[in-house]
């Protein structure tokens, strides 16, 4: 059994050394994670375009698209990727300043610069670095309870 770390850059080393002193394997390919506390975190585990892995601060995030497995995390900086499942990094971001508007998009409430409202109970985001983010309708009431709307 395989398990990735998802601590702060200040305690990685001493966990990843305390668990491989007792056999425990710890890979980015780990199918379990291991975590400091439960709840939102401060970042998140990424891959740049090189692979290497790094720490993402989450306020730097704009939104997290899913296709398939393959996770793309749009920052100003570039995209990332990540080895977690949606369902993972929304648990681990804070809900007060993230909101899941589709099946495989979530969104960073402060990187949104607009929002157009579409047919059939949609809308249409613009996102800070100009990207266009659809809320679909099944995540309608959600959005607009979350924005005031």
């Amino acid at each position: 059994m395989k398990f990735r770390i998802s601590v702060s850059e200040e305690n990685f080393e001493s966990i990843k050394e305390f668990l491989s002193g007792r056999g425990i394997e710890i890979g980015d390919d780990g199918e379990y994670v291991i975590s400091e506390a439960p709840g939102h975190t401060d970042f998140i585990a990424v891959r740049n375009d090189k692979k290497e892995r790094m720490r993402l601060k989450t306020d730097e995030v704009i939104y997290i698209e899913a296709f398939g497995k393959d996770i793309e995390i749009h920052t100003e900086e570039g995209t990332f990727s990540s080895q977690d499942r949606m369902y993972q990094l929304e648990s681990q971001l804070d809900p007060k300043e993230f909101i899941r508007v589709s099946k495989s998009v979530i969104i960073s409430r402060k990187h949104v610069k607009k929002i157009r409202p579409s047919l059939s109970m949609k809308f249409i985001l613009t996102m800070t670095n100009g990207d266009l983010v659809d809320v679909t309708r099944s995540y309608y009431s959600d959005f607009r309870k979350f924005f005031n709307i």
